[in-house]
């Protein structure tokens, strides 16, 4: 499901009518993943094997000699001293996104995504995703595009998971055309742009959407903007023809979120306890050096033992993790806490039950087993910021011991209530906002024009009014 504004859009992931993935894009705050930049070295630091590279960002980004393809002599790595130095002009890529206070990660491996393969112009070998794991298939599929690949093609190609459900002869030809002249451009643009400059920009969420999401499983991609289903059809039709057939217009009165709950969901994604059907419930604490999750019984006694009760709060536990871990997007180091089990057997089934439930996770993940004290360790790897850092922002009341949503975010769901409010109360002559002085400042300085626009779309004037009690949360819309 693809919500769109000109502001943000959203896309939710909904599988069996639950919610499973939240994607957001702001206009103000795209994410740089995948975009390939030529950078200048700012500095380079030996003893770290790394280099800060001005990208013309906020703050430097981060490349490590590892990631460096011009380092690599063989089996040897060259010293980054060697290879890097200061004032040099770079082509890298975005690998990470920054998160809090550290820079972008980059590399010089860059890597052009199409819809059935990807291209690699600085290495010559020809791979295949490891999720395609038909030893048969994998050896046909390399054969096949080795042979597609000219003779004087000097980059190597990946076959995405994508081909595994059949890819033509055609589909891979149109793919290899169009990654090569993307790289054309790309190194025309670096030989005529001033050292720190964008050379190419990543496609925009709802974009990415039918390139890496849609497979055969998916029954439909619903878009609630005429605009974006007209752009997203045509990009289809050229790109992602699988996907054509499954575009969908919503047309409903209710917000398309509102009607299938996914903004109910989001709010309970923000929240540090989940409950659990049972009774019991988990607690996410989430720092910039780890996640935490705790298993609880909470007022789950069972019908049995003790053990029994805690087995079944444990299995639940470990699918509802599985689940929330996508839709928070939680990265890098998670230890969870389940509630400690004498069994072995009941150990290893929730251990069982855990990996099951994160199979579907296009996400690379790495379970330990049970240490010593009971906990199981994680690792899930971090491309961009967390649900909860997108959306919000440390609380000045508390110190940043908790989170309360951005004046931005607050904006938009004044905006959406607003447009909820004209659909059923069209008789109203006026929509007047009462908000905190954070929020009014934000709608009278960069969210004018979004007010202007949605002054045009309902037809009825928008006041706005300061409320000095309010905190940045709080809010009304009165109807005049």
């Amino acid at each position: 499901m693809i919500n769109y504004s000109p502001r943000e859009t959203r896309v939710a992931i909904l599988s069996d009518g639950v919610l499973q993935e939240i994607h957001l894009e702001r206009r103000v705050s795209r994410g740089l993943v995948g975009n390939v930049y030529l950078g200048r070295v700012a500095r380079v630091l030996p003893g770290m094997q790394s280099a800060f590279i001005n990208i013309g960002l906020e703050r430097t980004a981060f490349l490590h000699v590892a990631d460096i393809v011009e380092a690599r002599q063989g089996e040897k790595t060259l010293p980054i001293e060697r290879v890097l130095h200061e004032g040099q002009a770079v082509m890298v890529q975005v690998e990470k996104d920054p998160i809090g206070t550290k820079g972008a990660r980059l590399t010089t491996t860059v890597s052009l995504a199409g819809r059935k393969l990807v291209y690699l112009p600085k290495e010559p070998h020809i791979g295949v995703s490891q999720r395609i794991e038909d030893t048969e298939l994998r050896e046909r599929l390399r054969e096949e595009v080795g042979r597609l690949k000219p003779e004087t093609e000097k980059g190597g190609y990946i076959v995405r998971t994508s081909a595994e459900e059949g890819a033509t002869e055609e589909e891979f030809r149109t793919d290899m055309r169009y990654l090569r002249l993307l790289w054309e451009q790309i190194q025309y643009k670096a030989s005529h742009l001033p050292a720190p400059s964008l050379l190419y920009q990543d496609l925009s969420l709802a974009q990415r959407v039918l390139r890496d999401m849609v497979h055969g499983e998916t029954a439909a991609i619903r878009v609630d903007s005429q605009e974006t289903f007209a752009s997203l059809r045509d990009f289809a039709h050229t790109f992602v023809p699988a996907a054509e057939p499954k575009l969908e217009l919503y047309r409903g009165d209710t917000p398309l979120f509102e009607k299938y709950q996914v903004d109910e969901e989001i709010e309970k994604a923000l929240r540090r306890r989940v409950d659990l059907k049972s009774g019991g419930y988990l607690v996410f604490d989430q720092t910039e050096a780890m996640t935490t999750i705790d298993v609880n019984t909470g007022g789950y006694v069972g019908k049995r033992d003790f053990s029994s009760t805690v087995f079944k709060t444990n299995l639940e536990a470990a699918q509802t993790i599985a689940r929330q871990l996508r839709l928070r997007n939680l990265g890098g180091i998670i230890i969870i806490d389940f509630i400690d089990m004498d069994s072995d057997e009941h150990r290893a089934a929730v251990l069982a039950e855990l990996k099951r439930g994160i199979a579907t996770d296009r996400t690379r993940m790495t379970v330990s087993n049970f240490t010593e004290l009971g906990l199981v360790e994680m690792t899930r790897k971090r491309t961009r910021e967390s649900l909860a850092h997108m959306v919000c922002e440390p609380c000045p009341v508390c110190g940043g011991r908790g989170e309360i949503k951005t004046a931005r975010t607050v904006c938009y769901e004044i905006m959406r209530e607003i447009v909820r409010e004209w659909r059923q109360y069209q008789d109203a002559k006026e929509f007047k906002i009462l908000a905190s002085q954070s929020v009014i400042d934000m709608f009278l300085e960069s969210e004018s024009q979004a007010l202007e626009l949605l002054h045009e779309f309902i037809g009825k004037p928008v006041s706005l009014l300061v409320e000095p009690g309010y905190t940045q949360e709080q809010y009304d819309v009165v109807l005049a």
